[in-house]
């Protein structure tokens, strides 16, 4: 009879577990499965918007819709052999935003939504990101308390209230275990000498720590409660597919590695991406050697009609090919020709021309020179 109860007692607990996951398995549950290419995705939190019209202060939160400004942007690519890539975008990371204009990143969305988020991280990094996650800014209270805390040092003082933004932060240096409010505050702290930058290695730290504990095989049964955590609070367009593949190259894993837009401080606080330094990196750790849409593509116009290189770049743009850039050459009579790494799978997706083995354009890994033989438009 004890055994019997026992076991109900642990069933009963299994089903109570389980339970918290159930609506993100109804939308998103597959079997895992190894993905044929890297999964690459957009990861953003999303700060809440405030009511100024309510009578009472500090003014209280709207209703979460994940429209307002991006504190944390991260792109993160998972590789069918466990191997994950994390880039930090700082938020205040200064582009031209497709779109937009000139901006700090962290502006897209509340001026695009995710859409533009999207170009603006494909813009900066030349990666086109397979899907998006936004979070709310209770997402890491939740998922912090669902696992049970998060142990890590906190590598300085930090005292800091904000009774606007309902931000009190209040940690001594060292060593401790952080519950959900005081992770969100190690977090969202920014009152030190490296600003944005400061935030983001704080953030690769909880990340690191977080992801210890998620592999460490006694925290196994804290699964099914951070998985409804996270569900509770995101906005996303995984589709199943993907969620299948993210599962199957996660249990070969994940081995992660770290990275940061590299740059400087620059105007109205802003950080300028050091675009040589990022687009090595981006070629490191972010190309898919398999994937001709990671390719870096110089589209040249040496006798063909005024006009077809602007085309073709758009056409490529839109089949996918994510940076794509418009060079220059001597003109003079000539037909098309494809060269570099990959002319083939080029030269089929454009539909005429010849393969050559004529070195690519500088800065480039294939080269289309576009001939006489450019169908007019």
């Amino acid at each position: 009879m004890r055994r019997r109860v026992v076991g109900l007692v642990v069933l009963a607990g299994l089903v109570a577990l389980s339970a918290a996951a159930w609506p993100a398995a109804a939308r998103y549950g597959a079997l895992p499965r190894t993905p044929e290419r890297p999964i690459t995705l957009l990861l953003a939190g999303v700060t809440p918007n405030y009511d100024e019209a309510a009578p009472v202060w500090p003014y209280p939160a709207k209703p979460e819709d994940y429209t307002g400004l991006t504190d944390t942007i991260v792109l993160a690519q998972l590789r069918p052999d466990g191997t994950a890539n994390l880039l930090s975008i700082p938020r205040d990371t200064w582009l031209n935003v497709p779109g937009y204009g000139w901006g700090k990143i962290n502006g897209a969305n509340p001026h695009g939504g995710p859409d533009m988020l999207v170009g603006a991280v494909q813009s900066l990094t030349g990666v086109k990101p397979d899907a998006y996650v936004f979070l709310s800014l209770y997402a890491v209270r939740a998922l912090t308390d669902a696992a049970g805390g998060v142990t890590l040092d906190v590598p300085q003082r930090m005292k800091y209230d904000d009774n606007a933004g309902k931000l009190h932060v209040d940690l001594q240096p060292g060593r401790q275990r952080l519950n959900g409010v005081q992770a969100e505050g190690f977090l969202r702290f920014r009152k030190d000498n490296l600003g944005d930058i400061g935030r983001v290695a704080r953030q690769q730290l909880f990340l690191s720590a977080l992801m210890g504990q998620v592999k460490n095989p006694l925290n196994v049964w804290r699964l099914p409660l951070m998985v409804g955590a996270v569900d509770r609070n995101m906005k996303t367009d995984l589709t199943r597919e993907q969620v299948a593949g993210i599962l199957g190259a996660a249990l070969k894993g994940p081995k992660v590695q770290m990275h940061t837009v590299p740059g400087n401080f620059g105007a109205r606080g802003s950080w300028v991406p050091d675009r040589a330094a990022l687009g090595a990196l981006v070629a490191q750790h972010f190309r898919d050697p398999n994937d001709p849409h990671s390719l870096r593509v110089g589209v040249v116009n040496v006798d063909a009609p005024d006009g077809s290189a602007a085309r073709t770049k758009a056409r490529l743009e839109q089949s996918g090919y994510a940076s794509v850039q418009i060079v220059t050459e001597p003109r003079g009579p000539a037909r098309t020709t494809v060269s570099g790494a990959q002319a083939q799978r080029l030269q089929a997706e454009l539909g005429f021309g010849e393969v050559t083995a004529d070195p690519a354009a500088p800065g480039t890994d294939v080269t289309i020179r576009l001939g006489n033989d450019t169908p007019a438009p």
